[in-house]
């Protein structure tokens, strides 16, 4: 798959596709992450991407114009029909479901806003989804960018050293959506806290009903939503409810 990232900062991205697990889906080039600069397709000599807006306030806007031939220079290079992806406050939340979706795909032409926004012309005219990270303001859509990117990259086949870690990753779907349980390693005795007995046991049945639990048990108090949305798509179980009704 391919995303072709337009930034006014493509620096920022160096690092990111060069250090980490995720580096092997870049490098691979099962992610192949391109860029470019809407400065390059600015057109006077100062190579203007934004001006004051109409209306006034503080702040700059980006301009339409050179957005519009990065995207245009883009769909000649890629030669097909990508969509084009606006990181903004209002956007759909991107949650596990987006990602697996995108992890799928054939990739898609990745905006990045800064200042105070992007002239609404260009996003009316050539914005065909938009994403949120959450309710909160960042400085530009890199971060965003970089989100994305390292969680569709960390599904590809070969990333992950083991291929079964994401199916064991909060919200995944072989977790019913559930946020994943509390993790223990060596020594078994730290700070004077025991890792849990059952861990120990060996008895893997014994051993996945109370990672089961803990599962439920977290996600009931901190994203009880999960939980809700696991009951109504009949994904919980009569001992599950039981194990719900005990702690709750």
């Amino acid at each position: 798959m391919r995303f072709d990232v337009v930034t006014l900062f493509p620096e920022l991205f160096s690092s990111f596709l060069t250090v980490g697990i995720a580096r092997r889906a870049f490098e691979s080039g099962q992610v192949d992450v391109k860029f470019s600069n809407p400065r390059d397709f600015a057109t006077d000599n100062y190579r203007r991407v934004d001006d004051r807006p109409y209306g006034g306030g503080p702040g700059m806007v980006m301009l339409a114009q050179p957005l519009e031939m990065a995207v245009a220079h883009i769909r000649v290079s890629r030669n097909d029909a990508a969509p084009v992806v606006l990181f903004s406050p209002i956007g759909k939340r991107l949650d596990e479901a987006e990602v697996q979706r995108w992890s799928g795909s054939t990739g898609a032409i990745l905006v990045c806003g800064r200042y105070e926004g992007i002239d609404q012309r260009f996003i009316d005219s050539h914005v065909d989804e938009q994403i949120s990270l959450g309710d909160f303001v960042l400085s530009g859509g890199e971060i965003p960018a970089m989100a994305l990117l390292d969680a569709i990259a960390r599904l590809q086949p070969g990333v992950l050293s083991d291929s079964e870690s994401h199916r064991m990753d909060s919200f995944n779907p072989n977790l019913d959506g559930l946020l994943d349980c509390p993790h223990y390693t060596r020594p078994e005795e730290w700070a004077g806290k025991v890792v849990p007995g059952v861990l120990l046991s060996g008895h893997h049945e014994h051993i996945e009903r109370w990672r089961r639990d803990q599962r439920l048990q977290l996600t009931a108090l901190h994203r009880p939503d999960l939980i809700e949305a696991a009951r109504n798509a009949g994904l919980l179980t009569s001992i599950d409810e039981a194990l719900l009704r005990q702690s709750g």
